[in-house]
C-alpha cells in the first residue's frame, strides 16, 4: 500500500468536549474508607501485613490499575496512600491517564461507546485528544509525569482528584504505558507516534528502575489484564538480567471476573506466578474494586497507625 492509499487521518473531525455526556463524575468518588467494614479474606488480609511490612521498612509498594480502578472512585484513595508514602510508584495503562486528565478538567468522565461508534464520534472530543498529545509532543520526560505537570500548570478546577496531578507534586514516580491505537487519543490528528513512543519508553525505563528495588516490597496489580502484566514480566527480567536479584516478592492480582478460578491468563502468570518462584508469595483475587481498594486503604492505614 503506498503512502496516497493511507487514511488521512488529519481529516479526522472532533467535537468540543463541553457537548458529550458522560457516565461517572467526581461527584460520586470515594473520599474515605472509614466506617467501611473491610473485607474479611484471609489471604487478603496476609497480603495486607505484607504491604504495611514494606510501607513501615521503606520497601517498594508498587500500584498498578487498568481504567475501572479510577472510574469506580478509588482515586482519593489512592492519592493518601501516595501521601502516606504507602504507593512508591503508580503505574497505569493509557486509558487510565484519559479518564483521570478528563476528571481533573471537567470533573467528569467516560462516554456511551455504543452510541458514539454509530457515527464515529466515540472518541473524538476536541480538548481530550490535543491537550494529552500536545502535552506528550512537546515533553521529553515520560508520559506520566509530563501530564501530571500539565494538570497542575493548568490549575484544572478538579486537579486535587487527579492521581497524576498528585503524584506530580508529591514527587512518586507515575509512569504510563501504551500499545498505539489502544487509546481514543491516538484517533486525534495532533497524536505524533514517534513522540508517543519516546514518552512511554521513557516511562518503561523509569518503572523498571523501581521494579529493581522491589525485593522485600509488593506490586499490586488492579484491573489491567494485558498492559500491566507484561510490562512487569520484562521490567522484571531486564532487573535480574542487571544483577538486581528482585526477591522475595509479595504480589498481587486484582480482578473484577465473577465466579471460582476464572481468572485471566496474562495476570495469574505474569503477576501472581512466574516472578514469586525466586522467594515471596503471589495472591490472586476476584472482587470488585469498590471493595478491593476501600478495603485495602482501610487497614493498612489502620496497620500503619498501631
Amino acid at each position: 500500500m503506498t503512502s496516497s492509499e493511507i487514511v488521512d487521518f488529519s481529516q479526522i473531525k472532533t467535537y468540543p468536549l463541553s457537548q458529550r455526556a458522560n457516565l461517572e463524575s467526581v461527584q460520586d468518588f470515594v473520599r474515605t474508607s472509614e466506617g467501611l467494614e473491610p473485607w474479611a479474606n484471609r489471604k487478603f488480609r496476609r497480603l495486607v501485613r505484607h504491604v504495611i511490612e514494606a510501607a513501615r521498612n521503606g520497601h517498594q509498594v508498587i500500584f498498578q490499575m487498568g481504567a475501572h480502578v479510577i472510574r469506580t472512585g478509588n482515586s482519593p484513595l489512592i492519592i493518601d496512600l501516595m501521601r502516606r508514602g504507602v504507593i512508591t510508584h503508580l503505574m497505569m495503562n493509557g486509558a487510565v491517564s484519559i479518564h483521570d486528565f478528563e476528571f481533573a478538567y471537567i470533573g467528569e468522565s467516560a462516554e456511551d461507546v455504543t452510541i458514539g461508534l454509530k457515527d464515529g464520534s466515540f472518541g473524538m472530543a476536541e480538548e481530550t485528544g490535543r491537550i494529552i498529545n500536545e502535552t506528550i509532543n512537546k515533553s521529553r520526560e515520560g508520559y506520566g509525569r509530563a501530564l501530571g505537570r500539565e494538570i497542575v500548570r493548568r490549575n484544572c478546577k478538579y486537579a486535587q482528584y487527579s492521581v497524576l496531578a498528585q503524584a506530580f507534586e508529591l514527587g512518586v514516580p507515575a509512569t504510563v504505558h501504551v500499545a498505539i491505537g489502544t487509546d481514543i487519543i491516538h484517533q486525534h490528528p495532533a497524536c505524533d507516534g514517534a513522540a508517543l513512543g519516546r514518552a512511554t519508553y521513557h516511562d518503561f525505563k523509569v518503572y523498571t528502575t523501581s521494579v529493581t528495588k522491589l525485593a522485600h516490597g509488593c506490586l499490586l496489580n488492579f484491573g489491567s489484564a494485558v498492559i500491566g502484566p507484561e510490562v512487569f514480566l520484562k521490567a522484571l527480567s531486564i532487573a535480574r538480567n542487571l544483577g538486581y536479584p528482585v526477591a522475595p516478592i509479595y504480589t498481587a492480582n486484582f480482578d473484577k471476573r465473577p465466579g471460582i478460578n476464572n481468572y485471566y491468563y496474562r495476570p495469574s502468570k505474569n503477576i501472581v506466578d512466574r516472578p514469586t518462584r525466586q522467594g515471596g508469595e503471589g495472591f490472586n483475587f476476584q472482587i470488585d474494586h469498590r471493595i478491593s481498594i476501600p478495603s485495602l486503604h482501610r487497614l493498612v492505614v489502620e496497620g500503619l497507625e498501631e
